[in-house]
């Protein structure tokens, strides 16, 4: 009975965390309906890609190639990709569950990797109950399937200053998730601060800037960790604390 109460209370918790996630990806879907309205998507495709894909960089370019009528394996390629930045956060995620956790488990979260579920899951103390994870994506998933839908049915109607507007919900949350834990140790605010100035860099630099987002995110990532790793090192006895 307590097991059960747990898993309630975890799932509870993913579900108010979920909430301005759900927030943010009604308002990005919304936009990214709009492109798959210009490729002749209905808005039934559109809740089907979007329930299947929750990947916006992803699906934003499945859009495009339908639009040019690529081939299947072009669009295999081209999304796999694009999302290569969801294997280095798979291997991450994966350390912080419980090992007696099922396999069924790590497969169906697995689905659900996203760059702000992987936020809120990593900032959570302790090991990483999957009913957390399952209430987060309850909440925030319908939202991203729905918004799609909705954004090809509607999008026209509203101006791009105004769904890019609904968007900052997503940036308030990852400055949640990210200033608390800087506060508290000088390694997370570095890296907090690199990652801002790499980013930045990338983007100014012409020769960076061509870089495609995916490919960037994964060079980031793992150059700011690696820099991470051999500034400040974990001891061996504050990992098993």
């Amino acid at each position: 009975m307590r097991r059960i109460r747990n898993k309630k209370a975890a799932f509870l918790n993913g579900m108010q965390d979920g909430i301005p996630i759900a927030l943010g990806y009604f308002a990005v879907s919304f936009s990214l309906g709009i492109a798959a309205r210009n490729v002749g998507l209905s808005p039934a495709q559109g809740f089907l890609a979007s329930a299947l894909c929750n990947a916006s960089a992803g699906e934003y370019a499945l859009f495009t190639l339908i639009g040019a009528n690529a081939a299947y394996w072009e669009v295999a390629l081209v999304t796999l990709i694009t999302n290569a930045r969801y294997f280095l956060m798979s291997c991450a995620l994966s350390q912080r569950f419980s090992p007696s956790t099922p396999f069924f488990h790590r497969l169906l979260i697995g689905n659900y990797i996203t760059d702000e579920f992987f936020g809120i899951a990593v900032s959570r103390e302790g090991d990483l109950k999957p009913a957390y994870y399952y209430g987060a994506v309850a909440v925030a998933s319908p939202c991203w399937a729905v918004g799609t839908a909705l954004g090809i049915r509607l999008g026209l109607l509203l101006s791009a200053r105004v769904v890019s507007a609904l968007s900052v919900a997503l940036y308030g949350m990852f400055l949640a998730i990210i200033i608390p834990p800087a506060k508290k140790e000088l390694s997370v605010a570095c890296c907090v601060l690199a990652g801002f100035a790499c980013s930045w860099a990338f983007g100014a630099i012409p020769a960076l800037a061509a870089i495609s987002t995916g490919t960037r995110t994964i060079l980031l990532t793992v150059g700011i960790s690696a820099a991470a790793a051999l500034l400040f090192p974990i001891r061996e006895e504050e990992s098993h604390a």
